[in-house]
This record gives C-alpha cells, structure tokens and sequence, in this order.
C-alpha cells in the first residue's frame, strides 16, 4: 500500500514545488544579483539622458553665439545628444525587466543629480561669489541626500521577482486590488481633468497630479513590455499573446498624453518647480501603482520597508534642495504691461487685461488730467524752457508754434 501511494503523494507536491520555483525567496542571492543590474541599467540611462539633454542644449548655445546658418538638426553635437538620449532610453527601458518597479522609479534622481553638476562643469553657468552659499552649497547638500537616498533604496528595495508572462501580467491585471485602485484613479483623473479644462484650475499640482496618474500606468505598461520582450529573448514567446499590444498600446498613449501635460506645465511654470513637484508626486503614484499591480512589497519585513520610504524621503529632499536654487529663467517681454503695475484698473475680457481704463489711469496718446493721482503714477512731463523775447516783462509761451506755408 506504501508504495502504491507514493507515486500519488509525489504527483500532489509536484504543484507546490513548481509554485515555489516561480517566485525566488528573498534569500536567493540572484534576485539580488537581478536587483543591482536594474538598478545599474537605471542609473547608467539616467545618466546618459542627462549627458544627451546638455549636449543637445549646449548645441543650441553655441548656435546661438555665433554667426552659423545652420540649423540645429545640422550640427554634429546634436545628433550626438539624440544618439545618446535614445541609448540611455533604452537603458532605463531595459532596466524594468530585471528590478522591481518600485526600485527603478526613484532612481529617477540620478537625472537630476547629473544635470545639476553637468549645468555648472559643462554649460559653464555663471555665478556670483555672493550666491554660492545660497545657491550652490545647497545644491551640492541636495545632491548628497540624493546620492544617500539612492543608497537606502537599492539596499532595501522590494526583492520581488516574478517572471513576465502572458498569464502573469493577465492574473494582475483582472485581480480586484487592481481594478479598485484602477476605478479609484480614473474618478481622480476625470475630476483633475474636469477642474483643470472647465474651472482653469491651471495649478501646478494639479497637472502634474495628472502627469503623475497617467506617468503610473506608464511605468507599469512599460515593466510589462519590457519583461515579455526580455522572456522571449531568453527562449519562451511571449509576444503572440493579446495583452502584450494591449499594454504596448497603453504604453505609446500614456506617454503621449504625459508628454502633452508636461508641455503645458512648461509653459506656465518654471522648469524647477515641474522637476521637484514632478518627481516627488510621480514617484509616490508609480510605488504605489507598482505595489498593487506587480505586489512589489509582499513578503517585505517591516524593516526593510520603513527603510526603504525614509530612502525615498531623503531623495524628495535632496531633488528639492537642488531645484529651488536654480536661477529662474526670465522671458522678454518687447512691451510694457500696464496689468502688472499696481494700483492700475484694467478692462478685462474673461480674466484677461485688454486696454487700460482712461478715467482712472493715464495711457499712451489719451490727454487726461492725473494731478490728483500719486507722483509715481502721473506720467513723465518734459521740462518747460521760457525764452524771453523783447522785454523781461514778457514772458514766452510754454511751447513754440510754428506756421508752415504752402510754399514750404
């Protein structure tokens, strides 16, 4: 009877053992050998990408202190940045297949710890000896946090490793910890969306908030890609199952809508501010986005992720210390603005100033009398000369007319 049953107990553990091969404990030491290489990948991508943007803006530098004809696209110097660009790119794509997601996306700050000593050594930023203690001293602290917050987040970074199959990403993606955090993100995006197209509400959290929500499902679309493309390398094909170009699709349109609110924040908002408020609010969506879809931190002792948030604390830190002393662009404008005077009423068509009010304020070519409007207000008035014509009794009129005949 033993050994009839025997063959029967060995065929009931063979599903628990294959299960137990799917997914690596925390002590095998090649997940943490797969965790350095993302983490490697990711820090080289960001790298190059910060190399890639200061070339291509030192190109356009040099185009535009000399007298060259050319084009930007015509230089040398800026192909080299987009060769670069597109090679740190696929750095950081290729990174999300080997390290957990919530591991990769804070490494984000490598880039901007690069940028802040690539700006100053290769774009050759002028400073003032007056402004090094409020600027730079901060900015090289900024870039010590963020170098020490990197640290903490590779070391106690989630150690889940989970082969990206087909049938993997499916379970995660139909499994409801997902699709309530999907429901609850789509109710926020739409009233982000609502406030910021219909009430103007052009805040800065609000579209970066909006960036940040579409910035997560990007990130995990692209660990999805990313993972099923390194699996069929490795042997098994991954790419003739329909959720791969479903994520693929989701991947390209999340981007490009990102790209579009990043366009719009520019343009109302310095470059500093998007990079910090940026950062700290994509980073905490993408974690969060990565721990209910891939369940990056199942498993994780308590330790490791109290450590691994104080990591990414010190990195918000250090990225904000780093973009708040940078020097704010100031753009030309070719026309002085009467709005932005104080004091001054101004006619205005749905929010926007059109043309200075007459009876309370002076304007270019309009003869009004502002005697009892303050000094700093009444307009320039040129010195009056008096000639004396005759006797001194007589005084010359304040200005001088003069009569042009018909012959002239």
């Amino acid at each position: 009877m033993e050994g009839g049953n025997s063959p029967n107990m060995q065929l009931q553990q063979l599903p628990l053992a294959t299960a137990a091969v799917s997914v690596q404990p925390h002590t095998d030491s090649f997940s943490y050998k797969e965790n350095l290489i993302g983490a490697l990948l990711a820090i080289f991508g960001h790298l190059v990408i910060s190399i890639a943007l200061n070339l291509q803006k030192y190109s356009h530098i040099q185009l535009a202190g000399s007298k060259d004809p050319r084009a930007y696209f015509k230089t040398k110097t800026w192909w080299c940045g987009l060769f670069l660009l597109v090679l740190g790119e696929l750095g950081v794509f290729s990174s999300y297949a080997f390290a957990p997601l919530s591991l990769i996306v804070p490494l984000s700050a490598v880039s901007v710890i690069a940028s802040a000593i690539i700006g100053i050594i290769f774009i050759k930023e002028k400073w003032k000896p007056k402004d090094f203690l409020r600027r730079y001293v901060l900015s090289f602290v900024g870039c010590g946090l963020a170098i020490v917050g990197t640290y903490l987040l590779i070391t106690f970074g989630p150690n889940s490793h989970e082969k990206m199959t087909g049938e993997n990403i499916t379970r995660h993606l139909v499994s409801w910890p997902f699709l309530l955090y999907m429901l609850l993100e789509i109710i926020v995006f739409c009233l982000l969306l609502y406030f910021y197209k219909e009430k103007h509400a052009n805040y800065i959290v609000v579209i970066l908030l909006l960036v940040a929500l579409l910035g997560s499902m990007t990130v995990v679309t692209v660990k999805a890609v990313a993972g099923m493309i390194v699996v069929s390398i490795q042997g098994n094909l991954q790419l003739d199952y329909p959720i791969f170009y479903i994520m693929l699709v989701c991947m390209i349109a999340t981007a490009i809508f990102q790209a579009t609110f990043l366009a719009q924040a520019s343009q109302l908002y310095d470059s500093s501010q998007i990079a910090s408020i940026g950062y700290i609010l994509s980073t905490t969506v993408a974690i969060t986005a990565g721990a209910t879809f891939y369940l990056d931190f199942t498993g994780e002792d308590v330790l490791h992720i109290c450590m691994f948030a104080l990591g990414c604390l010190i990195a918000f830190l250090g990225v904000f210390l780093i973009t708040r002393n940078r020097k704010k662009s100031v753009p030309f404008e070719p026309y002085i603005s009467m709005d932005a005077m104080p004091g001054m009423q101004n006619i205005h068509d749905k929010g926007i100033a059109v043309q200075p009010d007459l009876k309370a304020s002076f304007s270019y070519g309009a003869l009004e009398n502002n005697d009892n409007m303050p000094e700093i207000y009444t307009p320039a008035t040129l010195p009056i000369v008096q000639e004396q014509h005759g006797s001194r009794g007589v005084s010359a009129p304040p200005y001088r007319v003069l009569e042009h005949s018909k012959k002239e």
